[in-house]
């Protein structure tokens, strides 16, 4: 699982995005721009494939199906990034912990995470102290277990009760563009 990051002129940054296997980094080659101000972090170890970008784009003039594919996991990912905007505006710090677990728990593939609090902070954009508190309400719901360095997912269920509307807008659209595609 891959986390993109935004960083703001005085250094301050937040994850706004995560990507999984059902998507990739370097969206801005399919726009014809060679760079991001982004960065992506691998947050959960797993196996990746990588392309030059020369080669990318190469192969996008090559295999149009290939092409339109990856235009619309744009679109997804665009729904993310609007829906992340969203929730951190106007949900609370358990709902957006709840999301983004359950957003990770959906890529990682496993329930056991390689988590800090520390990590979480950053990917949120919150004080770390909002971060331990926000697991502690989860662990009390039973929907988590922490340990150090890790979380474990124990009833996805909560989670998702926990996060409310803050989760499945993206998923749904990737369901409906994606998953017949």
């Amino acid at each position: 699982m891959l986390s993109v990051v935004a960083h703001a002129t005085d250094g301050t940054q937040a994850e706004v995005a995560i990507v999984g296997p059902e998507g990739m980094t370097g969206l801005s080659l399919l726009n014809g721009v060679d760079a991001s101000p982004h960065t992506t972090l691998v947050q959960v170890p797993c196996r990746t494939l990588c392309i030059e970008a020369e080669a990318f784009r190469r192969t996008l003039t090559v295999s149009r199906p290939l092409h339109e594919h990856l235009l619309r996991y744009a679109q997804v990912f665009a729904v993310q990034l609007a829906q992340g905007a969203l929730c951190n505006a106007q949900f609370t710090i358990e709902q957006r912990l709840a999301r983004w677990l359950l957003m990770c728990h959906d890529r990682a593939d496993r329930e056991d995470l390689p988590l800090t609090h520390e990590l979480l902070s950053l990917m949120l954009g919150v004080r770390r102290a909002g971060v331990t508190t926000g697991l502690r309400m989860l662990e009390l719901a039973g929907a988590l277990k922490t340990r150090r360095g890790g979380i474990g997912i124990r009833d996805r269920a909560v989670l998702m009760a926990i996060a409310g509307a803050c989760y499945g807008v993206p998923e749904a659209e990737y369901a409906r563009i994606l998953a017949c595609a």
